[in-house]
């Protein structure tokens, strides 16, 4: 799996940049746990407001990729979110909600083969079980502390019912984890077919959504009025004799805000640069060490089945990408070229 320097140095904007995030998004939801419309409102409006300045320089720029591409990617991310936040209303416990997304790779999979007619060989096969194995584990371990947030909406009368509704909510789960995997295939597709866009694809998937936020103004406005009077916090300027001061939560949204662009928009260009099924695994891999983050920074115990778990992901990363046959390869291409030189220098003293 050879990657270019642009892959890569995404790939490093993913993992910094989601992994810090998330720490900002605990920061928040600690002082205010209903802020999550919010959040997600400014993410969306700084992302899109960047694209239209930057990217679409206020729409006077034609797009490359048809907008219907576009509004199709739109439906099938609120697709999958719908299905996922409903899925509580169907007796779905949350640890078994954090597992069903865990198998995102496995997903992936599935749909490339079906839908590309893609074919793996063993050593892929092995490393995607691998990895999914190990974060199930993981997320078993640490979800031991998580209460279920079932809403039990719906009345349940009998054993068969009860059966019945969490059947329900199996089939969202296993329909938002399929539509997600669709997304990233059909991403791929578009790519292929108009070319790479990635800042013109990350501006156009964060605004056409937004006119739906309209629909949590009152909500968002709430929590905008929690932030606006959360207690203050002084941050000092560089290079300057005196720090500003505004409100804590607001410095921490702003913070959320900026790693959430530098973690979206090396996604989307590790979208035009790497197959979805790499790009699902660097995702994949970002949530598992935001995991182990989380453990660390709640001071949660690291048990033996924690280890277990990141020994899987460990050695299955390493089998997916090839890691040892690409250093024997490494180390047998600066072989043959030491020969070389030597060849070369033999034949100057020679002659």
């Amino acid at each position: 799996m050879a990657l270019n320097m642009k892959a890569l140095l995404a790939m490093i904007c993913v993992f910094v940049g989601c992994c810090s995030n998330v720490v900002f998004l605990e920061l928040i939801i600690k002082i205010d746990p209903g802020a999550g419309n919010l959040i997600t409102f400014l993410q969306f409006l700084f992302i899109a407001l960047e694209g239209l300045i930057f990217t679409s320089k206020f729409f006077t720029v034609k797009p490359k990729i048809a907008m219907k591409d576009y509004v199709m990617l739109v439906v099938l991310f609120f697709g999958a979110n719908v299905c996922n936040n409903y899925a509580f209303n169907f007796n779905i416990a949350m640890p078994l909600h954090m597992i069903f997304r865990s198998g995102s790779l496995m997903a992936n999979m599935i749909m490339g083969i079906i839908l590309l007619k893609k074919r793996y060989n063993f050593r892929q096969y092995s490393s995607v079980a691998m990895i999914t194995a190990g974060i199930i584990v993981c997320t078993l371990v640490s979800s031991g502390n998580v209460k279920d947030n079932t809403h039990h909406s719906l009345k349940v009368d009998t054993v068969y019912s009860d059966f019945f509704w969490w059947g329900v909510g199996i089939a969202l789960l296993t329909i938002a984890l399929l539509v997600t995997a669709y997304m990233g295939i059909y991403q791929e597709v578009i790519y292929k077919r108009y070319g790479k866009h990635p800042n013109e694809a990350l501006f156009f998937t964060h605004m056409l959504p937004l006119p739906g936020f309209l629909v949590m103004a009152s909500n968002i406005a709430q929590h905008w009025s929690i932030a606006v009077s959360s207690e203050a916090v002084s941050v000092p300027v560089p290079g300057l004799n005196w720090s500003i001061s505004f409100p804590l939560i607001l410095f921490y949204l702003l913070c959320n805000v900026i790693t959430q662009y530098v973690c979206i928009s090396a996604v989307y260009v590790l979208t035009t640069e790497c197959a979805s099924l790499t790009v699902t695994l660097v995702v994949t891999l970002r949530k598992f060490v935001s995991l182990l983050f989380s453990i660390i920074y709640f001071r949660n115990p690291f048990t033996l089945s924690h280890w277990l778990g990141t020994v899987l992901v460990f050695f299955g990363t390493i089998l997916f990408a090839n890691v040892i046959n690409q250093v024997k390869d490494a180390y047998q291409a600066r072989a043959q070229r030491q020969l070389a030189s030597d060849k070369e220098k033999t034949k100057l003293k020679t002659g």
